[in-house]
């Protein structure tokens, strides 16, 4: 049957509890978060999982939360630090990097470093500091975590100098003085920014290589980053539950690293080429996955359903916005901005009821955009969301808790 797991997956899950109803009845339905937390840790606990948990070959950890509510998930120590470092050192592009012993930079989420100094600050068996030393941002003996602001947009001189001044140390700190960056497109952009606006790019150490895999980066984020360094960017796409599934190319062409698993891609609407991604896995042996609704969005090259075809990571499932011709993801507003003009930075679509909408955005360079192609996008959103759309320019837009942009909001919430 279409979309139901094979007889070695259904082996990975035979004693797990949550999968009994679905093994007596000889069907697997989707799998939801809800589900997963339900019950938890019991609903997943076997005599194996007990003594992978009492030796430490097993973890609880939780979820991000930036894209849904966190999750409490149970996994082997470093489950998605491994699967980044697999994917690295196979990258047909950036392998050597790898191979070469680079140092690796991360400039992301101010949630992601306070997550790593807390998580050696438990080891000491401190209280993690209020201000996290380098040393006590450090991943493991290759990676460190630069960001200590929630928002990009307020990093002050001081702070880039830092951060500008740990990256040359971890660059020295490899024979050749190469590093590799890891980041979310949008807080390098704003590093680049910042950067050029205090004179200190000559400070920027240029990167070996950079990989962005933390949230949607835009396509203007994309053209900005490879306008000013020059080394492969490259997108990969995963969760902390199950590690990356597919990983770009330099020219920006994905391909799947499905290791340990399966994709489906289903409608989200009757008639969409819009697809929610579907994923079976048992790349973590003791929480293994079937038919996990992973709550992300993707197009493919025709609009079929074809895992191998996805020219696009398009957004999450519960932000797509309802018009008259149908549903519309984040990517595809986002490319129509791109298409627009080139100079857009954030932009936020704010939805006022089912007939209006303002499109709020920066610029790289701070000024707004020309009549022109303002008058472009305005007729491009109308078209695309069917409501009337105004365009304001603004000098800021604020980022969210969870450290990343909201691309749409209700009424101005």
């Amino acid at each position: 049957m279409k979309g139901q797991p094979t007889d070695a997956v259904i082996q990975h899950v035979r004693d797990i509890p949550l999968y009994q109803k679905a093994l007596a009845e000889g069907y697997f339905p989707l799998l939801e978060k809800p589900e997963i937390a339900r019950g938890f840790p019991d609903n997943w606990m076997t005599p194996r999982l007990a003594a992978a948990l009492a030796s430490g070959e097993a973890e609880f950890v939780l979820s991000t939360g930036t894209n849904h509510a966190r999750m409490q998930i149970i996994r082997p120590p470093y489950f998605l630090l491994r699967s980044y470092y697999e994917l690295w050192s196979d990258h047909p592009d950036i392998a050597g990097t790898w191979w070469s012993g680079c140092r690796r930079v991360s400039l992301t989420t101010v949630l992601a470093t306070e997550h790593v100094a807390r998580v050696n600050a438990a080891r000491r068996g401190v209280e993690p500091d209020p201000v996290p030393t380098l040393d006590d941002r450090r991943l493991d003996e290759r990676t460190c975590y630069l960001n200590l602001r929630l928002d990009p947009a307020t990093w002050d001189r001081d702070e880039v100098l830092r951060m500008l001044g740990e990256i040359e140390q971890a660059r020295r700190e490899h024979p050749q003085g190469l590093y590799h960056l890891d980041c979310s497109g949008y807080h390098l952009a704003h590093l680049v920014r910042k950067a050029l606006a205090w004179n200190l790019r000559d400070a920027f150490p240029p990167p070996a290589s950079i990989i962005h895999a933390y949230e949607y980066t835009p396509v203007n984020v994309r053209r900005y980053l490879r306008r000013h360094f020059d080394c492969p960017v490259i997108d990969l796409f995963g969760s902390t539950e199950l590690g990356y599934l597919y990983f770009s190319d330099r020219e920006g062409r994905y391909r799947p690293h499905l290791d340990g698993m399966s994709v489906e891609l289903l409608p989200v609407a009757d008639g969409s080429t819009i697809h929610e991604l579907v994923v079976t896995s048992v790349r973590n042996p003791y929480m293994p996955l079937v038919r996990y609704r992973t709550g992300d969005c993707v197009r493919t090259s025709d609009g079929e359903p074809d895992p191998e075809g996805i020219v696009q990571f398009c957004g999450r499932v519960k932000e797509l916005l309802g018009t008259p011709r149908g549903p519309v993801a984040q990517g595809d507003l986002d490319r129509l901005v791109g298409d627009a003009s080139d100079a857009v930075f954030v932009h936020r679509l704010d939805v006022h009821g089912g007939e209006e909408a303002t499109l709020l955005y920066t610029t790289f360079t701070g000024e707004p955009v020309g009549t022109g192609e303002s008058e472009t996008l305005r007729r491009g959103l109308e078209e695309l969301t069917g409501r009337r759309c105004r365009i304001e320019h603004r000098s800021h837009l604020p980022i969210g808790r969870s450290g990343k942009y909201a691309w749409l909001t209700a009424d101005g919430a």
